[in-house]
């Protein structure tokens, strides 16, 4: 074949995948829609034993994800930072994901702050805030202190089988910076590829997952219409409540997207990329349970490069909190208020970095925010009781918060992977033995 032929040819092959691929992603776009329609159909029928089926359904997809995502995260940390260190940029993946990540949880609790002076909510009667709210039975640990020191492992399985992501990540970074500083050798090379293996096979795994998951976004919609039917999921603190799920919508569909432009990327082709990832973590509710998805959607559909998906993303997950940032800062300032303490522009800017200081040290499951900011609180003796009052409220807030997490995470990610595109060090031959 001619060389202007073999130019052709590539063209029209790249072409036709392109073709597939827009294909594909609109067949997905399609399932995943009629999925929600017909889950919230069933839920609105409101058949006992039908919803008891969905609750089933949706229960065995939230712990075959919670199964694959502790290791997913190991693993994906593990190889990457085993294989990264040995070139020259190996840091400048990090330093580009901490940078973003600082960057778009301060902007979460910055507008979170404003809409919060704004709106100004007015406090809560005292007859709802009452005394009643027993913070340890919902979970709530001693001090914030004690929320960190959890974090510190003081046994290899222990985090593993606790689903402690932080835990894991600690261990997961000491194991692969470990296998970064040693020398080339046989021994140091099957342990790396043995965990390459197991993380392949953890991806053949939630690929078969992602295949089904109509079915589970079919459960999980029927589930959550039937908690709204059965009156689960109260409004008591209207204005409370607009101002944590509004500064989350407009970070997640004006401040995010506008982020992505300004870095020369498409958000909608990325929300597009990642939709299967926000479905999950819409319903989940957890950000650690989602990564097995969001690590498939970017690598798949987005063709970001893998090196960097299995470095940031898991990353992300552990500090990325945008939602979370904002909740804390709402929720922090408007206990203080209700305190009657006199809450000032210099207090509103202070808990900007508070709120995001502790949001990175937030874990990526169910409530995870909901009893780090009791914690917070707790340590600093703000009374918590009115938490009591916004609990029925937070399962609709930990939903949208999850999605926006993984929605940050997913558009740091993709910023990162166009930054560093090109310039990451060819690791095709790097782990192999010296003669």
């Amino acid at each position: 074949m001619t060389a202007p032929n073999r130019v052709h040819a590539e063209a029209d092959a790249a072409i036709s995948r392109l073709s597939r691929d827009k294909a594909r992603r609109l067949r997905t776009a399609v399932f995943y829609i009629g999925a929600l329609i017909l889950g919230a159909f069933i839920g609105w029928l409101n058949v006992p034993d039908v919803n008891a089926f969905m609750n089933f359904i949706a229960t065995v997809f939230t712990r075959l994800f919670s199964l694959v995502a502790v290791p997913v995260i190991a693993l994906s940390l593990i190889n990457t930072l085993a294989k990264l260190n040995h070139g020259s940029n190996g840091g400048t993946i990090f330093l580009h994901t901490l940078f973003y990540t600082l960057l778009t949880t301060i902007l979460a609790a910055s507008m979170a702050a404003v809409l919060f002076t704004f709106v100004g909510p007015s406090n809560v009667p005292a007859e709802l805030s009452g005394s009643s709210f027993d913070a340890a039975a919902v979970g709530h640990g001693e001090t914030y202190y004690s929320h960190i020191i959890s974090v510190i492992p003081n046994n290899l399985l222990q985090p593993f089988v606790s689903g402690n992501v932080l835990s894991v990540l600690i261990i997961a970074a000491a194991l692969g910076l470990g296998l970064a500083v040693m020398p080339h050798s046989d021994r140091r090379t099957a342990v790396v590829r043995l965990f390459s293996g197991l993380q392949d096979l953890l991806f053949v795994i939630i690929h078969w997952l992602i295949a089904v998951l109509p079915f589970g976004i079919i459960a999980f919609s029927a589930q959550l219409v039937a908690q709204l039917e059965a009156g689960v999921i109260l409004g008591g603190i209207a204005q409370y409540f607009g101002v944590v799920i509004g500064s989350n919508v407009i970070q997640m569909f004006l401040i995010l997207p506008l982020l992505l432009i300004l870095r020369g990327l498409n958000p909608l082709r990325i929300a597009r990329g990642m939709a299967p990832a926000l479905m999950v973590a819409l319903f989940s509710k957890s950000s650690a349970g989602t990564l097995p998805v969001t690590l498939a959607s970017a690598e798949d559909n987005l063709h970001v490069d893998t090196r960097v998906s299995c470095f940031v993303l898991p990353i992300c997950t552990t500090i990325n909190m945008n939602g979370c940032a904002a909740f804390i800062l709402v929720t922090s300032v408007y206990l203080m208020q209700n305190a009657g303490i006199e809450i000032s522009g210099a207090t509103l800017i202070t808990w900007i970095f508070i709120a995001t200081i502790a949001a990175i040290g937030n874990a990526g499951v169910p409530m995870g925010c909901f009893f780090l900011t009791l914690s917070l609180l707790s340590s600093m003796n703000v009374p918590v009781d009115l938490m009591g009052v916004i609990l029925p409220v937070y399962a609709v807030i930990d939903m949208i918060e999850t999605c926006l997490n993984v929605w940050s995470d997913s558009c740091v990610c993709n910023i990162v992977d166009k930054e560093l595109k090109g310039r990451l060090p060819d690791v095709t031959t790097e782990d192999q033995p010296e003669a």
